[in-house]
C-alpha cells in the first residue's frame, strides 16, 4: 500500500452506501469570489490541481452545492470531472429559500443542478439546511421520488438538528429509502454536534455525520494568530477568527502533536475528527498542495491520550 500501515478504516455513506477513504473534499472555493477569492487567490487551475491530487489519493467524496458561486461551483466541478474522464462520489445541495418553500420547487432545482454538472444522477442529494415552513413529509416525498426515477441515488440533510433528522429519516423509510447523511459544522472549535444529540442520533440510525468546516475555516491549521499571519478578506468578521487569541492553546497542542508524528497542526485537528466512527470531515482545497495535505490526514493515528488531550483542552476554550 502506498500509504502508511496505521491509516484510518475507510467508512460507508449511510447505510449500504459506498465505501470511502474517512475524508472528503468540500469545493465551496471554487466559484466564490465574495468569501474566498476565486479568480483572485485562485482559480480553475488550482482546482484542477485540486481534484487530481485528490483522486490519486483515493479521496473521492466531493461536497459543492448551488449556491456556492450562484453555481459556479458546480459547473467548474462537473467540466473538471469530465476533462479528466475519473469518476468520484458527488454530493450537492437544494437551497430552501423562502421564496422556494413549496416541495414542488426541488425538481427544477435538482435538474439545474445536473445540468451544471453534466450530469445524469447526483450521487448524494442534500437539503441545505432546514425551513420551518417547508413541510419535512412532503419534501422528503419529492427526494424520494427523485431517487425512484434515478436522479440521486442516496438522500442526505445538511443543518438539521436531532429531531428533525430523526423525522426525515422516518419519512423517507415510509419510502423504503435511508437518509444517508447530515452535514453540520463539527471541529475541534465547533463541538455543538457531541452536545446536542445530532452525533448520537447519526450513530443510532446509520447516518453519517458529514462535518463541514473542519478546520473551522482555517483557524486551527496554526497559519493565523498573533504574531502570525492575518486573515484576508470578509472571513476576518467569522468569530473563528475573532477568538483567535483565546485558541492557541489549542493550535499549539495541535502542532505539538503533529511534530510528534510529523504532520501539521492541520492534519492532526482532521484526524481527531476522522477517527471517530462515522464521521467524514470535509475541508476545503484551493490547489493541489492542501489537497494532498488533507487527503495525508488519514493515514496516520493520533494515540487515544493524545486524542483525549485535544478534546479536553477544546472543551476548556
Amino acid at each position: 500500500s502506498r500509504y502508511h500501515e496505521q491509516m484510518l478504516p475507510s467508512l460507508s455513506l449511510g447505510p449500504g452506501g459506498p465505501e470511502l477513504r474517512p475524508i472528503g473534499m468540500g469545493v465551496w472555493q471554487w466559484g466564490d469570489q465574495r468569501f474566498w477569492g476565486f479568480d483572485r487567490e485562485h482559480g480553475v487551475d488550482d482546482a484542477r490541481e485540486a481534484l487530481a491530487a485528490s483522486l490519486d489519493a483515493d479521496v473521492t467524496f466531493i461536497d459543492t452545492a448551488e449556491i456556492y458561486g450562484s453555481g459556479t461551483s458546480e459547473r467548474i466541478l462537473g467540466r473538471l470531472l469530465k476533462e479528466s474522464g475519473r469518476e468520484a462520489i458527488v454530493a450537492t445541495k437544494f437551497a430552501p429559500f423562502p421564496w422556494r418553500v413549496r416541495p414542488a420547487n426541488l425538481p427544477a432545482a435538482l435538474d439545474r443542478s445536473l445540468e451544471r454538472l453534466g450530469m445524469a444522477s447526483i450521487d448524494l442529494y442534500q437539503v441545505h439546511w432546514p425551513f420551518p415552513i417547508l413541510r419535512t413529509e412532503a419534501l422528503m416525498g419529492r427526494l424520494a421520488d427523485a431517487v425512484k426515477a434515478g436522479k440521486i441515488r442516496q438522500v442526505g440533510v445538511s443543518n438539521y438538528s436531532a429531531p428533525q433528522m430523526r423525522r426525515a429519516h422516518r419519512e423517507l423509510a415510509k419510502r423504503g429509502i435511508p437518509l444517508a447523511s447530515n452535514q453540520v459544522n463539527f471541529s475541534l472549535v465547533q463541538r455543538a454536534p457531541e452536545r446536542n444529540g445530532v452525533l448520537r442520533a447519526c450513530r443510532e440510525l446509520g447516518v453519517t455525520l458529514i462535518a463541514y468546516s473542519p478546520l473551522a475555516q482555517g483557524a486551527l491549521t496554526g497559519k493565523y494568530g498573533p504574531g502570525r499571519g492575518k486573515v484576508a478578506g470578509i472571513r476576518r468578521y467569522r468569530g473563528y477568527f475573532r477568538s483567535l487569541p483565546k485558541l492557541m492553546p489549542l493550535v499549539e497542542d495541535l502542532e505539538a502533536i503533529g511534530r510528534a508524528h510529523d504532520r501539521t497542526a492541520a492534519q492532526v485537528a482532521l484526524n481527531w475528527l476522522a477517527r471517530q466512527p462515522g464521521v467524514l470531515p470535509i475541508p476545503g482545497a484551493k490547489n493541489g498542495r492542501q489537497a494532498r495535505e488533507n487527503a495525508a490526514a488519514i493515514d496516520f493515528a493520533i494515540t487515544e491520550d493524545e486524542a483525549a488531550r485535544l478534546s479536553a483542552l477544546s472543551a476548556r476554550r
